[in-house]
């Protein structure tokens, strides 16, 4: 089995001692006192310059040698409806090769996770560029917790970036295998014989390619904790299977995986903060491909929780290897479900690519996840689970379609059919993401995303201690 390349890890914080040129935030507010505080020569730059203190400006202002001697980055308004927590992440590639501090940061972790996220470049193929300007520690921050945090989202990255004809489902199993050696965790992988009869509907979607299908199970913490299970979709490439996809619709095919490298990721962040829980993570890995042994539209197909499916389309796989997953979560009776997947279209249309959407049943957990959500500046929001519209998932030859058949609540349904497979598990939520950043943002490069991990690792922090 190939070894997937080590992640393209976020430049490392400096020490806070370490020798570095100041990056003073400002805003509209301290602008005046800010300005007062400058040198005559750097005052004299910063007008010169135009500098305002909107988002984003920038201003090079030099010191007594010549060289670089501090940096002004504005915030625009911290209180602002439409201020970005992680603008400090633009930074990393706007400042010139160098060691920078910043001062005045509003919250100094926050600033210096989104410094970390914006590092993050993908360098398996070509040289990344970029990446060179390096951050001191800021004093009064937990400077492990950050770096844990910023490395794992990388690690997640780098999944979702990493094309299908190196990132297949063996591929997906060797991450997973590497993290729980990393960590210390157990992990067991079902594949062949044993994947038919246990796990028909991940055996059937995955059947067609010459890349075998597998059910990863991997386990961490002490058996008498909490448990807690996370659930990620590993489709490592969607042809749509014999409802092909157009070609354009299978252009980011690759990241189909992204609700599995979300769940890794979030585990990484669990894992090595230490938290009081039983942690599993599940994730059936598969390709979708098409050839003469692929399951057709109108099959009708077991599944482990002993229903019976038939296929509408089989464009909707994703929700069809997570059926079985799910029953396999919900069996062991956890305190808490969480599954991830690029799932539907129907979410992007109604929130966009930035906004996952999310379901569950549980008004607890609704408020805990949206707290987290905003505290880890990693939102989500909330859909219904109109159980009125489990009707149109009737089938008359089985008992449920994978697919509704109409136009119409395509997420919701979809939700609908997962929740058929988790019938113990009262708290169990659904993450519908994108899992890419279309074009980049503050901390947020174009290309690969671990939507919702930094939430889950709030959220379950704030639950089990770290």
């Amino acid at each position: 089995m190939t070894q997937p390349d080590p992640p393209e890890t976020p430049t490392a914080l400096l020490p806070e001692e370490a020798q570095a040129v100041p990056v003073t935030l400002v805003t509209a507010a301290s602008w005046t006192e800010v300005e007062a505080g400058l040198d005559p020569t750097q005052r004299s730059f910063a007008r010169a310059l135009g500098f305002k203190p909107k988002a984003g400006s920038l201003a090079l202002l030099p010191g007594p040698d010549g060289g670089l001697g501090r940096v002004l980055f504005g915030l625009g308004d911290p209180d602002g409806a439409a201020y970005d927590r992680l603008l400090v992440g633009k930074l990393p590639g706007l400042l010139p090769e160098g060691s920078f501090r910043l001062e005045n940061a509003p919250d100094p972790a926050e600033a210096t996770l989104a410094w970390l996220m914006g590092s993050y470049r993908f360098g398996r193929y070509r040289s990344a560029g970029g990446g060179k300007a390096r951050l001191a520690t800021p004093a009064g921050i937990d400077a492990a917790e950050v770096a844990r945090i910023a490395a794992a989202v990388a690690l997640g990255r780098d999944l979702v970036n990493t094309p299908a004809n190196d990132m297949g489902p063996a591929e997906i199993e060797a991450a997973a295998r590497a993290l729980s050696a990393r960590h210390g965790a157990a992990i067991t992988v079902t594949q062949g014989d044993a994947l038919a009869a246990e796990f028909p509907l991940i055996e059937a979607v995955g059947a067609a390619s010459p890349r075998a299908p597998r059910l990863i199970d991997m386990t961490w913490g002490p058996a008498e904790a909490p448990r807690v299970t996370l659930v990620g979709k590993g489709v490592a490439f969607d042809t749509g299977g014999l409802d092909i996809k157009p070609s354009a619709a299978m252009l980011l095919m690759k990241k189909d995986m992204g609700g599995a490298a979300a769940a890794l990721a979030a585990a990484d962040m669990v894992m090595g903060a230490g938290l009081h829980l039983r942690l599993r993570v599940l994730i059936p890995a598969v390709e979708n491909a098409v050839s003469g042994n692929a399951f057709r539209p109108g099959d009708v197909l077991p599944s482990r929780a002993g229903l019976s499916v038939e296929i509408g389309n089989t464009d909707a796989e994703g929700r069809l290897i997570l059926a079985d997953a799910l029953a396999l979560a919900d069996a062991d009776s956890p305190e808490l479900i969480l599954d991830y997947s690029t799932l539907t279209g129907a979410a992007r249309v109604a929130l966009g690519p930035d906004l996952p959407a999310f379901f569950t049943e549980d008004e607890a957990l609704a408020g805990a996840v949206a707290e987290a959500g905003h505290r880890a500046i990693d939102p989500v929001w909330r859909m219904p689970l109109h159980a009125p519209y489990a009707s149109l998932l009737d089938s008359k030859v089985a008992d449920l379609n994978n697919v509704s058949g109409g136009p119409f609540a395509g997420a919701i349904t979809a939700a609908l059919f997962l929740r058929r497979f988790v019938p113990k598990t009262k708290a169990h939520g659904h993450f519908d993401l994108y899992g890419w950043n279309p074009s980049t943002k503050p901390g947020r490069p174009e290309g690969g995303e671990v939507q919702t991990a930094r939430l889950t690792y709030a959220l379950l922090k704030a639950r089990y201690g770290g």
